[in-house]
Order: structure tokens, then C-alpha cells, then sequence
């Protein structure tokens, strides 16, 4: 079981969020809904749960089939239910851009591994109804699943 704490940290809404281990994060809604906009919104922490646990995936892969990875970059974005309460996340894209010494079918293989197979916060996702749709760039030139 994971501890975390969430703990009041600005006037209204925001708040330190803080796991066993003292790590910190800042969560807050936008001004213009009442916040302090001084931290990520709850809903773009599940995107960023989603990139961090695919990361993990990617790379442990990549490690694992001895590619010499340089840098990894994941764009995540999507889109909500409208005119629901509560609004869930329908539709997520994301854009793995992937820089090294990386067979272009060996990156492509680990991203799909991870959306399709070991990343649990791709599956709570989708079992919450979203669709995840991805695409790879190694080195500059986009990879395809064929």
C-alpha cells in the first residue's frame, strides 16, 4: 500500500502531496475556477502518471534489448467527457520521441508493450472507458507498428 498525504498548503485549494519516502508535489486548480494555479490540476496528474509509468516501461525495455538510449520525451494530451460530472478522460494521444543508438522496431515493440500489456496506469485508464492511441519518433523519423 502506497502512504501518501495531501496536506492544505495554499488558501482554498492547494495542496502538498507527499508519499513515505518525503517526496512533494503541489496540486491546485486554475485561478479562474477559484485556485491559486500554483500546481497541476488532479486530472493532469493521472497524464503524468500515465507518461512516468510508461517511461519506466520504455526504458527497462530498451535497457533489456541493449539499445544505448539517449533521451526520451512523452507528449501526452487528451480529452474529456463534456457535459458530464464527473468528466473522465475519453480520448488520450501520446508522442513517444525517442533519441539514440535505438532500432527504430525495438523502440516501437517497447512503447506498444508498455501501452498494450505492462503499464497499469494505461489499463486503469482504459478500463475507465478512455482510448489511448500512441505514435513513436526515433531519431527524428516516425516508426510505425508494421
Amino acid at each position: 500500500m502506497a502512504l501518501i498525504t495531501a496536506r492544505l498548503a495554499e488558501k482554498e485549494y492547494g495542496l502538498d502531496v507527499t508519499d513515505a519516502d518525503g517526496h512533494t508535489m503541489r496540486i491546485d486548480i486554475p485561478v479562474e475556477q477559484g485556485g491559486n494555479g500554483t500546481g497541476f490540476r488532479p486530472m493532469q496528474m493521472l497524464l503524468s502518471a500515465l507518461c512516468g509509468c510508461s517511461a519506466v516501461d520504455v526504458i527497462s525495455i530498451l535497457k533489456k534489448q541493449r539499445q544505448v538510449l539517449e533521451d526520451l520525451t512523452i507528449e501526452v494530451d487528451g480529452h474529456r467527457e463534456e457535459g458530464k460530472e464527473p468528466s473522465l478522460w475519453k480520448n488520450i494521444q501520446l508522442i513517444f520521441t525517442i533519441t539514440g543508438e535505438v532500432d527504430p522496431s525495438k523502440a516501437y515493440k517497447a512503447v506498444d508493450l508498455s501501452m498494450e500489456k505492462y503499464c497499469s496506469v494505461a489499463e486503469t485508464l482504459r478500463a475507465a472507458g478512455a482510448a489511448i492511441d500512441f505514435s513513436v519518433i526515433v531519431n527524428g523519423s516516425a516508426v510505425s507498428g508494421q
